[in-house]
């Protein structure tokens, strides 16, 4: 296959963890070639397919100067067997316009994974909204009021922006509500912002589980991250320790639940987090953890998704022939 990248600028990877190299990785040690650009390089022009300035890479194996770059040039995306969207949050209005460049991309015949129009309609914190049987109690408003009688109901709380990532803005109010008032205020800066409250999960301590869903189907190992300290978020940005560990009965009770949804939707990679028996969020735009899973129980991620993309592009390529979903483990 001829795969195409699009993600933040190769220079600030951090190869040791960074998921997209482990992806990269993979499909070059499986014989694919390998090319990436930034979404500031797609460009449409009317009577010409979407395109995009791409430099085509080779990965060189070393701890620095990790990757070489052959050549680079315009070329239309529908040029590539599959375009693989990893472009990190947050989801602004650049993210929003590069995703319809990507479905007008696809009108033309390119492969998007994850499907644009579905990186639009599922909003990562909003998105668990279709799934109440397995959230905690939740608040999402923009009113102060509304805050304080959550509060006044659950009395110990978390608060956090629609639009965060990696634990940024994270707030947790115990029961004395103590700076209640003002965190609400810094988060919905005086009612011009939504955001979200839900009831605190005290299995927060035990960690956030990422359980990761390829092509609808769950990897058999997650990660939990837990934190550490004083800390109450588990993000591994936020200093949190991750742990890899089996999948528990409840944790495949949503991802089963969940992944043929959500891959009916074109949601090729989505990354489930899960605290304790609670599902807190559902992240579609570039779901990590990989290569930690993979050092810890031996577990090529990377390559399971890989080999699952081939045989979706394989698929596609067989005219009317239905999709299939390769299988990568099976549940208790």
């Amino acid at each position: 296959m001829k795969l195409l990248f699009i993600t933040d600028p190769l220079s600030s990877f951090k190869i040791y963890k960074d998921t997209s190299f482990a992806m990269m990785r993979a499909a070059q040690s499986l014989g694919h070639t390998i090319a990436a650009c930034q979404p500031e390089h797609i460009r449409w022009l009317r009577g010409q397919p979407v395109d995009a300035l791409v430099s085509h890479l080779w990965l060189t194996g070393k701890a620095t100067d990790w990757v070489a770059i052959h050549s680079t040039q315009r070329m239309p995306l529908k040029a590539f067997d599959a375009v693989v969207m990893r472009k990190d949050p947050p989801f602004d209005s650049e993210y929003f316009y590069a995703t319809h460049l990507l479905e007008q991309a696809q009108r033309e015949g390119a492969r998007v994974f994850n499907n644009p129009k579905a990186l639009r309609d599922h909003p990562e914190k909003l998105a668990i909204l279709e799934f109440p049987q397995f959230i905690a109690p939740t608040l999402v408003t923009r009113e102060s009021d509304d805050v304080h009688e959550f509060h006044a109901e659950h009395h110990d709380i978390i608060l956090k922006p629609l639009d965060g990532m990696g634990g940024l803005g994270i707030f947790r109010v115990k029961p004395d509500g103590m700076n209640l008032g003002s965190i609400i205020e810094t988060l919905n800066q005086n009612g011009s912002r939504t955001l979200m409250v839900q009831k605190f999960i005290p299995a927060i301590a035990q960690g956030d589980k990422r359980v990761l869903l390829i092509d609808g189907q769950a990897v058999p190992y997650c990660l939990a991250r837990i934190p550490q300290g004083n800390e109450v978020r588990g993000n591994l940005a936020a200093g949190g320790k991750g742990v890899a560990q089996a999948l528990s009965t409840r944790d495949w009770e949503i991802a089963q639940s969940l992944g043929p949804v959500l891959q009916q939707r074109g949601l090729f990679l989505v990354g489930l987090d899960i605290i304790g028996e609670q599902l807190t969020e559902i992240n579609v735009t570039s779901p990590t953890c990989f290569q930690e899973i993979t050092e810890q129980t031996g577990l090529d991620v990377a390559t399971l998704f890989v080999q699952a993309l081939s045989q979706r592009v394989a698929d596609c390529n067989l005219q009317g022939a239905p999709l299939q979903t390769p299988a990568i483990h099976p549940a208790p």
